[in-house]
């Protein structure tokens, strides 16, 4: 694929037609025209501030939120990696890059007495977590974000304070094209063995529960939002996408190699040679028959981007 524009020189990795399956935790997806692994903040600042502004821009983590289309992304694929994965604790206060994943920081923490458990069970990295204000067990991102370090499409650098972001359940508002670089947390002290236990809970909870060893992308489907007594949509989801999902008859649900596993019917699943074409097709038709045996609306809680395969088109 022949790239049409100026790249920026660079100390990190600048790889052309990269193929971004094996960067997913589904393993699908075409290739992205360019995969940029910066060396450091200053190289991510200096890139985007010189790179082309019409350039397509897209980060992304350790991919376990994600399907990449098959057709690909086009423009630039960014992905931080060692560069942004530190995690420091001061007292109750912790920093974490976005590249940290959320299960290293709640381990991390939980030694040093501070009480981020919520994170434990979360698949992915920080900057996902943020964007996401993802949570689980009651608790979330938007508990104790204090601020976000975030690098601008034009390359300047910006500490958000968290009441900027309006962070509510499974959505942030940050700014277009902003890459989140790190954040930092205010969270409660807690004995060091009780927070460790309180995770193996957690754990052990999460694996009776969920298919943590198939090939999935996290929850599939955000809950449903719930009604007051006077009919008003509000903010609870109490009601879960699993159960409209089996009220529907849609688990264990196929389409090509995708499947709504058994175990768990909200958990899209690659059981073996999907494509991205049959993983987010099986997922359009389990939210055609919710909405058709229930008249609610499923929304998306993976992300799904880049381009259908040319022969899909």
């Amino acid at each position: 694929m022949t790239v049409d524009f100026t790249l920026p020189k660079v100390r990190g990795t600048l790889t052309m037609d990269r193929p971004l399956d094996n960067l997913t935790w589904m393993r699908v997806g075409g290739p992205a025209d360019v995969l940029f692994q910066p060396a450091d903040v200053d190289d991510l600042a200096d890139f985007l501030a010189a790179l082309d502004a019409s350039v397509p821009v897209f980060t992304m983590g350790v991919g376990s939120n994600l399907i990449v289309r098959d057709g690909g992304i086009r423009g630039v694929v960014i992905r931080l990696g060692r560069g942004f994965n530190g995690i420091e604790i001061d007292g109750t206060t912790v920093r974490a890059g976005a590249a940290a994943l959320d299960a290293h920081v709640a381990r991390r923490a939980a030694d040093q007495g501070v009480n981020l458990t919520f994170l434990r069970t979360i698949p992915g990295s920080i900057g996902g977590a943020v964007r996401m204000n993802a949570g689980c067990y009651g608790e979330y991102v938007a508990d104790t974000l204090v601020s976000v370090d975030v690098i601008h499409r034009d390359g300047r650098r910006e500490t958000l304070p968290a009441a900027s972001l309006n962070l509510r359940y499974r959505q942030s508002d940050l700014p277009d094209g902003a890459v989140i670089i790190g954040a930092e947390f205010a969270a409660s002290a807690g004995d060091p063995a009780e927070l460790v236990a309180k995770m193996d809970a957690q754990l052990q909870k999460r694996d009776e529960t969920q298919p943590t060893k198939d090939r999935t992308a996290g929850s599939t489907f955000r809950n449903p939002a719930g009604f007051s007594s006077t009919g008003q949509a509000d903010d609870t989801h109490e009601l879960k996408a699993w159960k409209v999902i089996d009220d529907a008859g849609m688990r264990g649900a196929t389409r090509g190699g995708a499947v709504m596993n058994v175990k768990h019917s909200n958990f899209l699943t690659n059981a073996g040679g999907a494509t991205a074409e049959d993983l987010e097709g099986l997922g359009e038709d389990v939210r055609k028959k919710v909405y058709d045996s229930s008249g609610i609306t499923l929304e998306w809680e993976i992300m799904r981007v880049g381009e259908l395969a040319a022969s899909s088109k």
